[in-house]
């Protein structure tokens, strides 16, 4: 396969600070997931309903991990698990909301694997996979460790 697209489709209704919205898209996990500014603001823990963040977040940290085993199953040392937790630091004192930066923080479990080749292949992937070069206008920084 040397191209495809994939789609999700996002609707709102109201003004910015009381209106609402839903997501969709054609695997049916975001079939009508609701978010507004409330759930995106006003919710720290984020608990209330989904945002743009945390779909970024959640991309980002799958996309990573899908390359990481890509990169090492290619050498040889499938990994038994991994396990990526992606956050995305917000600013707004420029003027407006802006991604500060975006950490992931990888756990993982690869038999027999040196921690130099380790983590020679865990940046690697961090530079590589999809998402990251999508997001490259924002420092990603990496925390990995063996487990």
């Amino acid at each position: 396969m040397a191209h495809f697209k994939r789609t999700a489709t996002a609707a709102w209704r109201g003004s910015g600070a009381d209106g609402s919205g839903t997501l969709s898209g054609p695997s049916g996990v975001l079939d009508g997931t609701p978010y507004s500014a409330a759930k995106r603001f006003q919710n720290e823990d984020g608990k209330a309903g989904t945002n743009p963040e945390e779909l970024i977040a959640a991309a980002h940290a799958g996309c990573y991990i899908m390359a990481l085993s890509f990169r090492l199953s290619g050498v040889g040392f499938p990994p038994a698990e991994l396990r990526c937790n992606a956050t995305i630091d917000m600013d707004n004192s420029g003027g407006g909301w802006a991604f500060e930066k975006i950490t992931l923080n990888l756990e993982a479990e690869v038999p027999g694997i040196s921690a130099d080749q380790f983590m020679e292949l865990a940046q690697a992937a961090k530079e590589g996979c999809p998402v990251s070069k999508a997001l490259s206008a924002v420092p990603i920084e990496l925390e990995a460790k063996l487990v």
